[in-house]
């Protein structure tokens, strides 16, 4: 057992499996008190389950550790607020919410329907929305916390995961937002955006050049709760681990302006804006055309 977390109380949803599950261990074996938060479902959201997240708290008991389950939905503002009510019923405050719960249902945009769409925003963006709701009133009075949201590498766009992508992106704004709204009471808010083995990656259709193991993802995140990152001032950042690599992404912000003498046309705009302001070239556009470049000569895409 380590100490990174003595003593805090850490919450993390989607802790039934993969990247949830190795950050409950993660953080309970650094010395953390953890809620395990998982509804059981299968990957598309289907057939919940109790004992997923009894499993955990069982391994993290074995290991010596302290943990409780709620298994419960945090797509509704009842189960988000559950977990953190859990948290102060079981220890009296909460001093991290990890947001890593997700489902996918993939589909082209143009065959997309609506209860492919809105389970997947409600479980992404919304669930991390219960959650951060509750919690962040609890840390506001605390005057401390921290919040992790969990992102994607896909929020740039996705050819068949239009839903998700858009969750994921979502998510990052909501953590940016987090991050400036509970900056004056001392809570930091992150996203990680994680490229690591888990059943969600299992059926990606290429073969992915830089990816890790959960375990990977698990050390970044508790870094993030403790106290040498907020001594560091780490808030409102988007980081990628993808096992040996961690990456920080860019913050939003204009690359080029022109202004108009007089008012705007078509016209003018035509003229001027190829040439002045231009376009941000998409590289998951040149990455997708070498992708189906590889697929038409019989060889498998890298990414």
């Amino acid at each position: 057992m380590g100490n990174f977390l003595a003593d805090k109380v850490v919450a993390v949803t989607g802790a039934g499996r993969g990247i949830g599950r190795a950050v409950a261990l993660a953080a309970a074996a650094e010395g953390a008190h953890v809620v395990v938060n998982d509804y059981g479902v299968s990957v598309d959201g289907a057939a919940p389950a109790d004992e997923v997240a009894e499993a955990v708290v069982k391994e993290i008991e074995a290991a010596g550790g302290d943990a409780v389950a709620v298994a419960d939905d945090v797509s509704t503002m009842a189960g988000g607020q559950r977990i953190v009510d859990t948290a102060l019923r079981s220890y009296g405050r909460l001093d991290g919410a990890v947001c890593v719960a997700g489902i996918l249902r993939e589909r082209m945009l143009f065959n997309m329907a609506e209860e492919e769409w809105d389970p997947v925003l409600a479980t992404h963006l919304k669930g991390t929305f219960t959650v951060f709701r509750a919690a962040s009133a609890v840390m506001r009075q605390q005057r401390s916390g921290t919040l992790i949201g969990f992102t994607s590498g896909n929020h740039q766009g996705s050819v068949s995961q239009a839903n998700y992508s858009a969750a994921k992106g979502g998510i990052i704004s909501l953590v940016r937002s987090a991050a400036l709204g509970l900056h004056k009471y001392g809570v930091t808010a992150n996203a990680v955006a994680p490229v690591a083995r888990t059943r969600m990656s299992v059926n990606v259709p290429m073969e992915l050049k830089e990816i890790g193991d959960p375990e990977d993802v698990a050390a970044l995140v508790v870094y993030l709760l403790s106290d040498r990152a907020k001594e560091q001032r780490i808030t409102g950042q988007v980081y990628t681990v993808a096992g040996p690599k961690i990456a920080v992404w860019a913050q939003p912000r204009e690359l080029r302006a022109a202004y108009a003498e007089g008012s705007w046309t078509p016209e003018r705009i035509a003229d001027l804006l190829p040439g002045t302001v231009g376009t941000d070239p998409m590289p998951l556009l040149e990455q997708l055309e070498s992708m189906e470049r590889a697929a038409r000569g019989g060889l498998r895409p890298n990414a």
